[in-house]
């Protein structure tokens, strides 16, 4: 087992079956499960897993919280967090990716969507579920901070720009080198850039912030 997994869930019946899928893939165990987010927070910390998956939507303490007690921008060394949920126009999603969420999942996107997600998110990069990514940050673009977005601490390059394009669209790093004709290490040296130039953790804020700028023409997603 390399990657290991902390599952939340307040549904016990949603939680065993992630678990069950999860522990049936090779190279992934779930490690602990937790029915809210609070317990799931003390799990988290006390075990480390390389990924948490959290449900949004649980009593008390909800994903979101969780998520940002994990991954937030005061957390020294942030989790690996993908958030899960049945609704795909719901703000506590965007908030959960704000939140510093690696990656988010409508609860039917299959088996194969969620095993990707887990690795995409073990591996330091990040997925949302293809057909939302757009549509999600268009929606809540205009729920950020009241000032205006980071500007970039060196101005993005032509290439930068497609790829901010591209990353925004909710492409893998496998598509954004056969859109863009180069290979892959060439896109991981492009996005390692745009992070450093515009703050950003991982490619979902980098998303976000292409959003929030206008660089992404609205209704571009998949």
């Amino acid at each position: 087992m390399s990657i290991r997994v902390v599952v939340a869930d307040d549904q016990e019946i949603v939680r065993t079956g992630l678990c069950m899928i999860l522990d049936a893939q090779p190279g992934i165990g779930v490690v602990g499960q937790a029915a809210d987010g609070r317990e799931a927070v003390a799990l988290a910390r006390r075990l480390r897993p390389d990924v948490c998956l959290f449900d949004i939507r649980m009593p008390g303490t909800d994903g979101v919280e969780a998520t940002r007690a994990l991954a937030g921008p005061g957390v020294p060394d942030p989790l690996a967090v993908v958030v899960i949920t049945v609704f795909d126009h719901d703000e506590y999603v965007y908030a959960a990716l704000r939140a510093g969420a690696r990656g988010f999942l409508l609860k039917d996107a299959g088996t194969g969507m969620l095993v990707q997600a887990v690795r995409a998110a073990a591996s330091g990069e990040a997925l949302i579920a293809p057909g939302v990514t757009a549509r999600l940050l268009e929606a809540f673009a205009d729920s950020g901070p009241a000032g205006p977005p980071v500007q970039p601490v060196e101005p993005l390059t032509g290439r930068e720009e497609e790829i901010l394009d591209a990353v925004a669209r909710g492409r893998t790093n496998g598509e954004i080198a056969a859109e863009c004709h180069i290979s892959l290490s060439t896109v991981k040296t492009h996005i390692a850039s745009l992070m450093a130039k515009l703050g950003a953790r991982n490619r979902v804020e980098i998303a976000m912030w292409a959003y929030e700028t206008g660089r992404v023409r609205r209704g571009r997603g998949r």
